[in-house]
């Protein structure tokens, strides 16, 4: 197997940040001030009790497009002191698809957390561009163990390293920080370049296939003086 090397982003740059009010009244009362910007959310954690909240739309819009689910976020709660959260699950409107509910988990930052973490691509394989294979993307996550403060933004693949048909990358070829570890088999292929499809196989993709109706049950097929009888008493 080539070796690959694979470039990764540990954290971002600036802590962001996101502030919060708690709530106390549920139900119609949410619906209610959700109409005015304002999404629902829940805080919990190991060995904290659970918190209800309230974010602002925009806010929380801006936050998650930079942050995603695996960044670390600073949420201060009635202008208290910040506790470090990530972004658990978020639930959208059925209809208009903006976020309903969020639900964030704090984090201890010497208990060390499960994360997936969104792989980029980057480059192009030789493979494709020079020889015509077709590039198969396996997965878009990878999951991580680790601490916090070491938990990774992004990894950013590099397909310049598939070179030839067949090639792939598989997790066992990914390269990470220290204090992190991949999870998930080793053999697990992310990416791949398969051979380009023949002219025989081209071909045999547009063949129409025509099914024999009568192997399927309840149909049966007439026999010619069956259908002949048929049209006599008509």
């Amino acid at each position: 197997m080539f070796t690959i090397i694979y470039l990764f982003f540990i954290v971002m740059s600036e802590t962001l940040q996101l502030a919060a009010t708690t709530r106390e009244e549920k139900g119609k009362y949410a619906t209610a001030l959700r109409k005015t910007g304002l999404i629902p959310a829940v805080v919990y954690g190991h060995g904290i009790e659970n918190i209800n909240i309230f974010l602002t739309d925009l806010a929380f819009g801006r936050v998650l497009k930079q942050a995603g689910e695996n960044t670390l976020i600073a949420l201060s709660i009635d202008g208290g002191k910040p506790v470090n959260v990530l972004i658990a699950d978020t639930q959208l409107h059925p209809l208009n698809g903006r976020v309903s509910h969020v639900d964030l988990f704090q984090v201890r930052m010497d208990e060390e957390i499960e994360a997936g973490v969104p792989i980029e691509f980057i480059g192009e394989a030789p493979a494709v561009k020079t020889l015509g294979g077709i590039l198969i993307r396996s997965i878009d996550t990878l999951e991580v163990s680790c601490l916090p403060a070491n938990l990774p933004h992004s990894l950013i693949v590099d397909l310049s390293a598939l070179k030839e048909l067949d090639d792939n990358i598989s997790i066992a070829d990914i390269q990470v920080p220290k204090g992190v570890e991949l999870l998930g088999k080793a053999d697990t292929v992310i990416v791949s370049v398969a051979p380009p499809r023949t002219e025989a196989e081209l071909a045999s993709l547009n063949e129409k296939v025509e099914a024999d109706v009568t192997k399927v049950e309840g149909v049966v097929k007439e026999t010619a003086p069956a259908a002949e009888a048929k049209k006599e008493k008509k």
